[in-house]
């Protein structure tokens, strides 16, 4: 897998939006149905949830954290410009630097990049659809993507991964708070409603954006450092039962 980003674009846009998104401290709370004896003072865990069908079968040329320009097209893709920002710690707030996160999502017509998406006539041909951002030391990550949008049986959401070398860390979902379809949506349905806020994200419109830029802060909590945790290779986890 190559992660070596050397584009000047990611650059200047990790330099540009990081540096003006206020982050939001991860979620503290002595509850937790994964570890209900745990310490009051440690973070609650990010919660797990499938793959999907839909990782990329195949990868673009493009794999930076911007999906809004494909390769050198001048054309940007359509929808609802969004800075994603987070940080990776922890459960006890400890910055974790030197992972890599990936995420894809339908374009703004709910299309993946993937040759099993639905509708493929009418996908994006200049949203790139997958981006990836290894860590900084203080653990944050930057991508500039499109607001999600629902498409038949699924609320608005971003597929999320953690990776450390080839393994997987941690695989979730991230959702746009208030959404009122991710009541109806049963694999949210699955976790438990004190944890299930934990993946919910507010799309909050940029003040004096004239073109109506939206930013949002998902951050990550890993329930055990990397050279910990033991889940296997990252693309060998699927979980077909849902997109």
């Amino acid at each position: 897998m190559n992660r070596r980003f050397s584009s000047q674009r990611r650059t200047l846009l990790a330099a540009g939006a990081i540096g003006s998104v206020m982050f939001i401290a991860p979620h503290r709370n002595a509850l937790s149905f994964f570890e209900p004896g745990r310490l009051a003072d440690e973070l609650e865990k990010t919660p797990p949830q499938g793959e999907g069908p839909f990782y990329p079968d195949k990868l673009p040329l493009d794999t930076d954290n911007d999906l809004l320009i494909l390769n050198d097209s001048i054309n940007p893709a359509i929808g609802s410009i969004t800075h994603l920002t987070g940080k990776v710690t922890d459960i006890h707030g400890s910055p974790i630097s030197n992972v890599t996160v990936e995420i894809w999502q339908v374009d703004n017509s709910g299309v993946y990049i993937h040759s099993g998406s639905q509708s493929p006539e009418k996908r994006d041909k200049n949203f790139q659809g997958f981006g990836r951002f290894l860590t900084a030391r203080n653990g944050e990550y930057y991508f500039r993507t499109v607001k999600p949008v629902a498409y038949p049986g699924r609320p608005p959401h971003i597929h999320v991964a953690v990776n450390k070398g080839d393994r997987r860390i941690l695989t979730t979902q991230l959702y746009v708070q208030g959404d009122q379809r991710n009541g109806r949506d049963g694999l949210l349905a699955e976790i438990p409603a004190a944890v299930r806020k934990l993946l919910m994200v507010e799309f909050k419109p940029i003040e004096n954006s004239k073109i109506g830029e939206l930013s949002a802060t998902f951050n990550i909590v890993l329930g055990a450092t990397p050279d910990e945790s033991d889940h296997g290779h990252w693309r060998h986890q699927h979980d077909h039962s849902n997109a």
